[in-house]
């Protein structure tokens, strides 16, 4: 096995006195990183808030905010929770996701992040599984929502709602729980850094969630450790609307933020996401790339109706963009067309840019790849994409592309004191001080996946070249074709769906002769394309016509040109319905849950493989 050690981009604090960021060694805990901000910012904005009733944007110091722990901490205190009890939080990101927390660390609890967009069957499993005793959800609909699928759960003691009323003394309205309760000081050092912060449960694409032991160590190590990689200061403003109980977006877009004293703004809801990007002008968000990719769908469908001069101008600012950015990164060499470009930047980047605030300068992009295609163009607008890669078993980042060493094509440079290795199968290995404790209640699941030494095994398949990282493939998720050949369907996946025509994508082909595709259209482009067919855009029964079938295998067959001969997809089902968490298709992070899928799609599958036996060959258990 091939050991990558200390191949890492340059520590971007050093030297940076203009900084105030807080060190682990100062602060070595979630709590104690809280308490030592607001000791030194506490007059400063820390949270920005939409309030409904005023229709105004409201900031919060961090003072402010403390002063709301300290009341939570002492009603915790009224409940008897001792250090190490359970307790689960469901609600969209707001300030109150932040109180909460701190308040509940601050006393050596164990938080329990649950998804506001799970289905109510999960978030009961999580609630069992973890032996929760104090939930806090939005409002007594979220509550009677979960009672309802599963009745009484012995073990919670309490359930707290944000909006709405107190139902007699087991569920009370927050205010009623709070009701005149303070502390003097905000209660800190009950835990450790060793000492296990949170259970983080993964919404796995197959079967039950795991419960991920994370530490107070793993999550601050990794906080400061991305600092090192990408530095931010007390001016950054994120806008955050990645669901905090995804731990890419509680290590970047909050922990991270206490760690360096930059402001963080709520995004009301993804609907509202383009107007408050507008409204708050951040200059730095943490996402996964459907965000861009629903940009990049837009512009291209509005430049397919645009003038030629428009598309020219918009294709030459790209090619113009990017070859700014290859010479900045000192791969490609200077042009002339440089002295062009604040002519481009005004008649098309900047308006690109004005759509996204104005402001935003940097990206951080996990959970999924960001295609090549995607970054290019928004690089070469001037907004830093810095595409990484992590696990929630590794609190969650593991590598990162920086500002001065950014190869989108990778997933970047291994974090500072992150040791990666190439095991067997390609497979990558990590081990550092952000490698999760184990699984909650499953010591066998963690021998599986952390070894002896403290290396995890990622289940990813890699390539390492100068130290970055790309992912090849993924070991449980590679399609074995009859002839052996294999395909990663989750990369034909992403450029099918990079296609203004294409929302969503499955593809199959487990031990079959070949290749078949699932996807959903998006409306307003099938529109179009049906029209060029000759078919009814508003009849679902036409996607099932011949030539229909035709015009989407020709359009797929020219986006997967570059995949080998064998990776052919030769016959497709098409629908206008978008997978969704309700429905149990994806995951809370949007993944697709392949057997879900199979299983809704069972018979409209086997009619792509008439005549094979697909119980035979196990199409359907490696789905």
């Amino acid at each position: 096995m091939e050991t990558v050690a200390g191949i890492y981009p340059e520590d971007a604090l050093a030297g940076r006195g203009d900084l105030d960021v807080i060190d682990p060694d100062v602060a070595p805990t979630l709590d104690a990183q809280f308490a030592e901000r607001v000791r030194r910012s506490g007059r400063e904005s820390a949270y920005i808030e939409y309030d409904e009733s005023t229709e105004q944007w409201v900031h919060y110091t961090w003072d402010e905010t403390a002063r709301e722990v300290r009341r939570w901490q002492a009603a915790f205190e009224r409940e008897g929770l001792q250090k190490g009890d359970r307790v689960a939080l469901r609600l969209r990101n707001c300030r109150h996701w932040v109180i909460f927390d701190q308040a509940a660390l601050g006393l050596g609890l164990v938080v329990v992040p649950l998804y506001a967009a799970d289905r109510p069957d999960n978030v009961n499993y999580v609630l069992d599984h973890s032996d929760a005793v104090l939930v806090l959800v939005s409002n007594n609909e979220a509550w009677t929502e979960l009672h309802r699928a599963q009745g009484e759960t012995p073990r919670i003691k309490r359930i707290v709602v944000l909006e709405g009323q107190s139902e007699g003394e087991y569920v009370r309205h927050v205010d009623d729980w709070l009701g005149n309760s303070d502390r003097d000081a905000l209660a800190s050092g009950i835990a450790a850094r060793d000492d296990l912060a949170s259970i983080v449960y993964t919404s796995g694409t197959t079967g039950r969630p795991k419960g991920v032991k994370l530490s107070h160590r793993n999550m601050v190590c990794n906080a400061y450790s991305g600092l090192r990689s990408v530095a931010v200061d007390h001016e950054a403003l994120f806008l955050s609307f990645l669901p905090l109980s995804h731990t890419l977006e509680r290590t970047v877009g909050y922990y991270v933020p206490v760690m360096a004293g930059a402001k963080v703004a709520y995004n009301r809801s993804l609907k509202q996401l383009s107007a408050d990007l507008l409204a708050v002008r951040p200059t730095g968000i943490v996402t996964v790339p459907k965000i861009f990719e629903h940009s990049y769908r837009t512009i291209k469908d509005r430049l397919s109706e645009a003038p030629v001069l428009k598309r020219w101008l918009f294709n030459a600012a790209v090619r113009i963009g990017w070859n700014r950015f290859e010479y900045r990164q000192g791969r490609g060499p200077w042009d002339l067309s440089f002295l062009a470009w604040p002519l481009f930047d005004k008649l098309v980047a900047k308006k690109i840019r004005d759509k996204l605030g104005g402001r935003l300068s940097m990206a951080v992009v996990g959970g999924a790849p960001c295609t090549l295609a995607v970054s290019r163009v928004f690089i070469a607008m001037e907004i830093m994409i810095l595409q990484g890669y992590g696990l929630t078993e590794s609190s969650p980042s593991i590598a990162i592309n920086t500002l001065g060493r950014n190869r989108p094509d990778t997933v970047g440079l291994p974090l500072h004191g992150v040791e990666v290795r190439v095991g067997n199968n390609d497979e990558l290995l990590a081990r550092g001080p952000n490698i999760m404790m184990g699984y909650w209640k499953d010591d066998e699941a963690t021998r599986k996946v952390l070894t002896d030494e403290g290396w995890l095994h990622s289940g990813d398949q890699v390539e390492i070249e100068d130290g970055f990282i790309r992912i090849t493939g993924r070991l449980k998720d590679i399609l074995v074709l009859a002839n052996g050949e294999k395909v990663a369907p989750a990369d034909m996946e992403a450029v099918i769906v990079g296609d203004p025509l294409f929302g969503q994508a499955m593809v199959v082909g487990e031990r079959m002769p070949y290749l078949a595709a699932l996807v959903v259209l998006d409306e307003k482009a099938w529109r179009n394309a049906a029209n060029e067919i000759g078919v009814d855009p508003g009849d679902e029964s036409a996607l099932k016509d011949k030539k229909v079938e035709e015009f989407l295998l020709e359009k797929i067959s020219g986006l997967i040109h570059k995949f080998p001969g064998y990776a052919r997809i030769e016959s497709v089902t098409a629908t206008l319905t978008p997978w969704t968490v309700e429905d149990g298709l994806l995951t809370p992070t949007l993944k697709v849950k392949r057997p879900k899928v199979w299983e809704v799609f069972e018979d409209r599958i086997e009619k792509m493989y008439e005549g094979y036996d697909l119980y035979r060959v196990g199409q359907r258990q490696s789905a």
